[in-house]
Parts: structure tokens; sequence; C-alpha cells
């Protein structure tokens, strides 16, 4: 006699980051699937790919300032980070819907779940990145044409988990592109703060996203996928100090080269704070810490953001 497969809710509290409780399970049936293939009911992704944009704003205004003009750019920024993190993780469970099959925190997925059909997925994709090509058009040229750069980043990352041990560095290389599409959108013009800034938060997203993998290394080892949680071994937290130690620094060197403005201290020393906070907690074999502290991170990004804003609004 076959064994009956485990419910959704068993599932649930079974893998920490399995299926969330939010507005997705109260939405009209026939939206749910698009609404989690997109990760609507997992917002920190929205964030942590939107405040990189934010960030390089806050860096580009100690040059140039900050005025009404931000916040319309700001908008359009939050716009396009929901819109193109959808269409990357539209993009990552089409790539991926084998695999997810065979992984329990991904299982439920649409595509792994059979609850939308490839077709489903592939005219969604397309839809999202229609809305992001829109907001590119109010963008100046410059930043759109650098955002336009991404493309090839996200179209690759599905396939560095099978070719490669760090696909966490990829992902960073990705998700903080935003830093020098939104120094570029306030005319920012010293590129080397911007590059600081982007090597920053690309190993931010290198150590919050080993904190992520830590949740799937048992799976990922049985099913041959390649991630830094697995390459660390038994060297996950002092790894992970290491990179925020380097983003830290790098963050540092950018908002000196920019000339920053004193209020950006006190609050950057908050940031510290938090990214050591995160390293002290983190216990590999604790799945639902492991998640908790990786949400947090969009409290430290939020934080990061307001000590550049900051700078910027009383310069030096």
């Amino acid at each position: 006699m076959s064994k009956t497969p485990p419910s959704p809710a068993a599932r649930d509290r079974r893998v920490a980051d399995s299926i969330p409780r939010t507005f997705v399970d109260r939405a009209p049936e026939g939206l749910r699937p698009y609404l989690r293939l997109a990760r609507y009911d997992r917002p920190i992704g929205f964030w942590l790919l939107l405040l990189p944009c934010w960030m390089g704003m806050g860096l580009a205004g100690a040059e140039t300032g900050l005025g009404w003009n931000s916040l319309w750019f700001a908008a359009l920024f939050a716009i396009g980070a929901v819109a193109m993190r959808g269409a990357g993780c539209t993009w990552n469970d089409i790539a991926d819907r084998d695999l997810d099959a065979r992984v329990a925190r991904t299982a439920d997925r649409p595509l792994a779940a059979g609850t939308i059909s490839l077709k489903q997925a592939l005219a969604f994709l397309i839809a999202q990145c229609l809305v992001g090509a829109l907001v590119l058009v109010f963008l100046p040229l410059q930043a759109a044409l650098i955002a336009l750069g991404a493309l090839a980043l996200v179209a690759a990352y599905p396939f560095m988990k099978r070719i490669t041990w760090w696909p966490q560095v990829w992902l960073g290389l990705t998700f903080n592109w935003g830093v020098l599409v939104g120094f570029a959108a306030l005319g920012g013009t010293d590129w080397i703060a911007a590059l600081l800034l982007y090597a920053a938060c690309a190993f931010w997203t290198l150590g919050y996203d080993t904190i992520y993998a830590c949740q799937d290394m048992e799976d990922d080892a049985l099913v041959g996928v390649k991630s830094s949680a697995r390459a660390l071994g038994g060297l996950i937290q002092p790894g992970v100090i290491l990179f925020y130690v380097i983003t830290l620094l790098l963050a540092a060197l950018a908002a000196l080269q920019t000339g920053t403005g004193l209020l950006f201290a006190p609050v950057f020393a908050g940031f510290a704070v938090h990214l050591v906070w995160q390293a002290t907690r983190l216990d590999p074999s604790d799945g639902a810490r492991c998640l908790a502290l990786f949400k947090s991170n969009r409290e430290a990004g939020l934080i990061l953001t307001a000590a550049l804003v900051l700078g910027a609004l009383a310069p030096i």
C-alpha cells in the first residue's frame, strides 16, 4: 500500500519556509499560482532588490543633492523592483521546476506542484518584463542602459547552482545591480564610489544568502545542488562574519569617497551592529532561525539606506 504524501499543512510545520499564510491565500483561486510564482507571499525579496537602488541614489545624492525628483525615481524603482523580482522568480522556477519538485521547501511552488502550466508561466514572465521595460522609459538614458545590463546576470542565475559552489556570488552581482542604476539616475559621477558600494552590497548578499541556503543543505546534497553554505561546511559562521566585515569596510570606503555627511556615521554604526547581531545569532542547523535572520536583512538594508540618505541631506 502506497504511503499518502503529507498535506501542505503538514509540510508547513516541517519546513520553515514552505507556504507562508498571507493575503495570497485569500486571493481569488485563479490568481494564487501567479502570485506565488512571483513570490508576492514573500515580500522580503522585493525589498532586497529595491534597497540597493535607493542606496545608489543616496550615494549619488552626496554629490548632486536630493530633490523632489528623487522621490519620483524612488517610486519608479519600487515598481520596477516588484516587477523584475517577480519576473526573476518566475524565470528561476521555470528553469528549476524539476529540481524544485525534489526539495521539501520548494516542492509546493506552482510549477513544481503542477498548479500552473509552463505556457502560463512564460506568458506571466513576459507580462512582468513589459512592466519593467515601461519603468525604463522614465529613467535617464544612462540609467536605463545600465539597467538593461542586468538581463544577462538574471538569465544566467538559475544555472549557477549547477556549475559553481558559489551561486550566491552571482546572486550578489545580480540583486545589487540597482546600486549602479540608482547612482546613474541621479547623475552621480564618482563611479569608484558607486563600484565600492556595489561590491559592498554583493558581499552583503553573499552573507545573507549563505544564511538562507543553510535551510536546504541536506536536500541540496541529495539532488546535487551547490551553494556557499555547502562549500563552507563547518565554517559557515566564520564565513558569514568575513563577508559582513568586507561589506562594512567597502560601504564605509564608498561613503568616504563621496564625502558623505557626518550623519552617515552614527546610522551606519547601527547597520554594523545589525550585521554583528546576525552573525553571532547564526546557527546553521536551525532552519527557522536562519530564515528569520535572512528576513531581518530588510531592516539591515533600510538602516544602510537611511545612513546614505541622511549623509546626502547633511553634507560636510
